[in-house]
């Protein structure tokens, strides 16, 4: 297994970190900092993590945009609670709260709730990016 990685990190670090951003319980830093301190390049691991993050959160806008409510409750087991706290905060402080879309917990929600709510993809895309953007940058330096 340590073979594989290491012949196929980034690879892995990209489908960890997309699977990270979807409603599955993974995490990704873990990786990032293992690969930072192989020696891995720091640029390379940050905009691989990032990228992949990004594009499970945009996996996760477009079920919101395109799910149904059976999708979101049957499938992916998203109660109504979650969901709700998550609407709440994105109403209460607007598009800038995907910003914070790299939290554990809410930052999933958020990402659907904006799909839902049929927020403009590029500005989920701009504030999505920037904040998934920024911690893995700050993981890296703190590594």
């Amino acid at each position: 297994m340590e073979d594989f990685l290491l012949q196929h990190s980034l690879t892995t670090l990209f489908i960890i970190s997309f699977l990270a951003a979807t409603f599955l319980p993974l995490g990704s830093e873990w990786l990032v900092v293992t690969l930072l301190l192989q020696g891995n390049q720091l640029e390379a691991v940050i905009m691989v993590a990032t990228l992949g993050n990004f594009l499970g959160a945009c996996t996760t806008y477009g079920i919101g945009f395109w799910g149904s409510s059976w999708l979101t409750t049957k499938v992916l087991r998203i109660d109504e609670a979650r969901l709700a706290k998550a609407t709440l905060f994105y109403q209460k402080y607007g598009s800038w709260s995907l910003l914070l879309s790299w939290v554990p917990i809410i930052g999933d929600p958020l990402c659907l709730v904006s799909g839902s709510l049929r927020c403009n993809f590029l500005l989920f895309s701009l504030l999505t990016f920037i904040g998934k953007l920024a911690r893995y940058s700050v993981l890296a330096v703190l590594t």
